[in-house]
């Protein structure tokens, strides 16, 4: 069984609705799960906020988070998934916001960052990862790894 296969009888067999909230992806996590035939039975909705101002708009992130920790950030990726669930019927989400390259990048932020944030039926939490690659690498280990990683957190 493959990883969305996965998540969606974990999330089927909870009865529970997935949200995702993507910046650096642009829906590729949304497109992977809803490429699996029945997931309007699990998959909820999915934002793509690319801009700050749909982070703002869509998700409620406080513009001001924004503005003092940067989009990439752990603060306003927790933001973003605690906006998605609130915004929506889902119970679960997954936010995603980094830097994907090949521009853009810092010292404190180097092509590769990205930061995670994860709803599970009300529990927040985040965390970070730097990917390799060019930026169809990193996007595609960010869609990977937080598939993945809700999984885990379904278990």
């Amino acid at each position: 069984m493959n990883t969305v296969s996965e998540l969606a009888a974990r999330l089927l067999d909870k009865g529970w609705m997935l949200a995702t909230a993507e910046s650096c992806t642009g829906g590729m996590i949304a497109a992977a799960c809803t490429d699996l035939s029945g997931s309007s039975n699990w998959f909820e909705r999915g934002y793509v906020t690319y801009s700050n101002e749909a982070k703002a708009e869509m998700l409620g992130v406080d513009p001001a988070l924004i503005e003092a920790n940067g989009a990439v950030s752990e603060l306003v990726a927790r933001a973003m998934a605690f906006g998605a669930v609130r915004h929506s019927r889902a119970r679960v989400s997954v936010a995603v916001t980094g830097v994907a390259g090949p521009t853009g990048g810092s010292k404190d932020k180097p092509v590769g960052t990205v930061w995670f944030g994860f709803m599970v039926d009300g529990v927040l939490s985040s965390e970070t990862r730097r990917f390799d690659g060019d930026r169809a690498a990193v996007r595609a280990a960010t869609v990977q790894y937080a598939l993945e990683r809700l999984l885990q957190l379904l278990a």
